[in-house]
């Protein structure tokens, strides 16, 4: 039964099965965070929505990226991941409170580009950071 496990591709399956677990999860967590539904101003066209999404999903999956790369077991994979999202999370609250003129939110919702822009690479350029920091 060692072997079905190291195999390569039950691996990969494995950790994208995971991933996709876990993606799915986290992105349920930043809809609870935002004021706006993500899917439905998707569907409705609004590009910033979509951008600070986009970001959320990419970075994301970069944090977990990393985490693969360093990290020999699934659990650990998992447990750094989750570390890793969490510190994603943290930097939109920042990011939110730095902009005390205006709120993220409400702006991305009213289909701001600009800020669903700086969202997105916000999320993108913090994921970056934190998976070079993963064990």
């Amino acid at each position: 039964m060692n072997r079905f496990w190291e195999n390569n591709f039950v691996q990969l399956a494995g950790y994208i099965s995971v991933v996709i677990v876990c993606v799915i999860l986290f992105l349920a967590v930043f809809e609870l965070v935002t004021k706006y539904r993500n899917w439905e101003e998707i569907k409705k066209g609004n590009m910033a929505v979509a951008m600070a999404t986009g970001g959320k999903i990419f970075g994301i999956a970069n944090v977990f990226r990393h985490s693969i790369l360093h990290n020999d077991s699934l659990l650990a994979m998992v447990g750094w991941g989750v570390c890793g999202f969490f510190l994603l999370l943290i930097g939109y609250f920042i990011f939110e409170f730095l902009t005390p003129h205006f709120k993220i939110d409400e702006e991305i919702e009213k289909d701001n580009r600009a800020v669903g822009f700086i969202s997105m690479v916000i999320s993108i350029g913090l994921s970056y950071v934190i998976g070079a920091a993963l064990l």
